[in-house]
C-alpha cells in the first residue's frame, strides 16, 4: 500500500472505516466476520484504522479494533473519537442534523475529555491513541477549550496527534491556534462536495483531510437498490425509496465513466478523491474481504487530466436528492 501524510503523521493512502463492523450500522454482523474483515484490511495494507467510542454499544467498535490489532500494534495507526457518549453527570448539547432523527447529542467539555480517552485506551488495549478527534464540535463549548484538553493528553503521552471532525473552516483555524491540527475529518465524496473554505483552512494549517463516507455510505458502489432491516441508512433521507431511485438515475453518467475505464464505481469514487489533494486519505469501510481488496486497489489507479475534467463536468450537472448528516 502506498502511504500519505496527514500533517506529519504517515498513514496508508487508504484507511479503513471500522464503523460498519458494529451491529446496528448496516444490519447485524457477528464478531468472527467483523474480525475477518479487519484482519484482511490490515493484511492488505490498510493500516490506518478509524473508529469511535460511539460506534456500537458500550465501546463495541473500539474493543473489536483492539482485538484485531493485538500483537501487531506497531503496524497500525489508530484513530478514534469522543463526545457522542455523554456521561450521566454531563449535560447533553443538541446538534441539528439532516438525518431522520434530526439531532445528535454531544458533550465535549474539557473536564470529561481525559476520562473519554482513558476508556478508549482500555477498549483498544493500547497505551497511546495515534489520532484523537472530538467527534463533533460542541455548540456549548468553544472549540479552543476542547482542543486544549486534548493538547493536555498529548503532553501526558496518551495521545500522539489531534484531529478535528465535522468542523467548519473557522473552527479549524481557531483550534490550530491552540494546538497543531493533524487531520480534518469530514464527509466528502462524489455526492457530497467539501466546503472550499474548509479545504483551504486545512491546507493553511498543514492538516490532511480524512473523508468519511467516501463511497456515499455505499451508494457510489452502484449496488444499493434497497436496504435491509436494521440498516442505519434508513435514517438517511438520500436512501429513502423515492430519493434512492432518483439518485441512482442521476449518477448513472458517473458510473458510465467508471465502466469506460474498466474499473468499478467504488474504485472510481475513491481514486477521484485521492486525486483531489495529495493529503487526502479516504476511509471506506466494508464487511467483505473482496470489497476491501477492490477498494484498496484504487490507490494504484491513475486518472488522466481529461478524465478528471469529465468527472468534474458530470458532477457539476448533478445534485443528489435528500439530506446528509450536516
Amino acid at each position: 500500500m502506498r502511504t500519505r501524510t496527514l500533517g506529519n503523521l504517515k498513514v496508508s493512502a487508504i484507511g479503513f472505516g471500522a464503523m460498519v463492523l458494529s451491529p446496528g450500522m448496516y444490519g447485524e454482523i457477528d464478531e468472527e466476520r467483523a474480525l475477518t474483515a479487519l484482519g484482511h484490511a490490515l493484511d492488505s495494507g490498510a493500516t490506518f484504522i478509524d473508529t469511535s467510542d460511539a460506534y456500537g454499544d458500550d465501546g463495541h467498535n473500539e474493543r473489536l479494533v483492539g482485538k484485531a490489532i493485538r500483537g501487531r500494534r506497531e503496524e497500525v495507526v489508530v484513530a478514534t473519537k469522543f463526545g457522542l457518549n455523554v456521561p450521566e453527570e454531563a449535560q447533553a448539547h443538541a446538534i441539528p442534523v439532516g438525518y431522520a432523527f434530526r439531532e445528535l447529542l454531544v458533550n465535549a467539555e474539557p473536564r470529561f475529555v481525559r476520562a473519554h480517552a482513558e476508556r478508549s485506551l482500555r477498549n483498544l488495549g493500547v497505551d497511546v491513541i495515534d489520532l484523537y478527534y472530538p467527534h463533533f464540535p460542541d455548540p456549548a463549548v468553544p472549540i479552543e477549550e476542547t482542543v486544549g484538553a486534548v493538547a493536555e493528553l498529548v503532553e501526558a503521552g496518551l495521545v500522539r496527534h489531534l484531529g478535528l471532525s465535522n468542523v467548519t473552516a473557522d473552527q479549524v483555524r481557531r483550534a490550530h491556534a491552540v494546538h497543531p491540527v493533524t487531520a480534518v475529518q469530514t464527509e466528502w465524496s462524489m455526492w457530497r462536495p467539501i466546503e472550499p473554505d474548509l479545504l483551504r483552512a486545512a491546507t493553511e494549517v498543514g492538516a490532511g483531510i480524512v473523508p468519511w463516507s467516501p463511497l456515499g455510505a455505499g451508494f457510489l458502489t452502484g449496488a444499493v437498490q434497497n436496504l435491509g432491516e436494521g440498516d442505519f441508512r434508513h435514517h438517511v433521507p438520500r436512501f429513502n425509496t423515492e430519493n434512492l431511485a432518483q439518485n441512482n438515475d442521476r449518477y448513472a453518467p458517473v458510473r458510465d465513466l467508471a465502466a469506460e475505464l474498466d474499473i468499478t464505481p467504488a474504485q472510481f469514487a475513491i481514486a477521484w478523491l485521492l486525486h483531489q489533494n495529495p493529503h487526502v486519505v479516504p476511509i471506506p469501510g466494508s464487511r467483505t474481504p473482496a470489497h476491501i481488496t477492490e477498494n484498496l486497489q484504487a490507490a494504484d489507479i491513475t486518472l488522466p487530466p481529461d478524465t478528471l475534467a469529465r468527472v468534474d463536468k458530470a458532477l457539476a450537472s448533478v445534485e443528489a436528492v435528500g439530506d446528509t448528516l450536516l
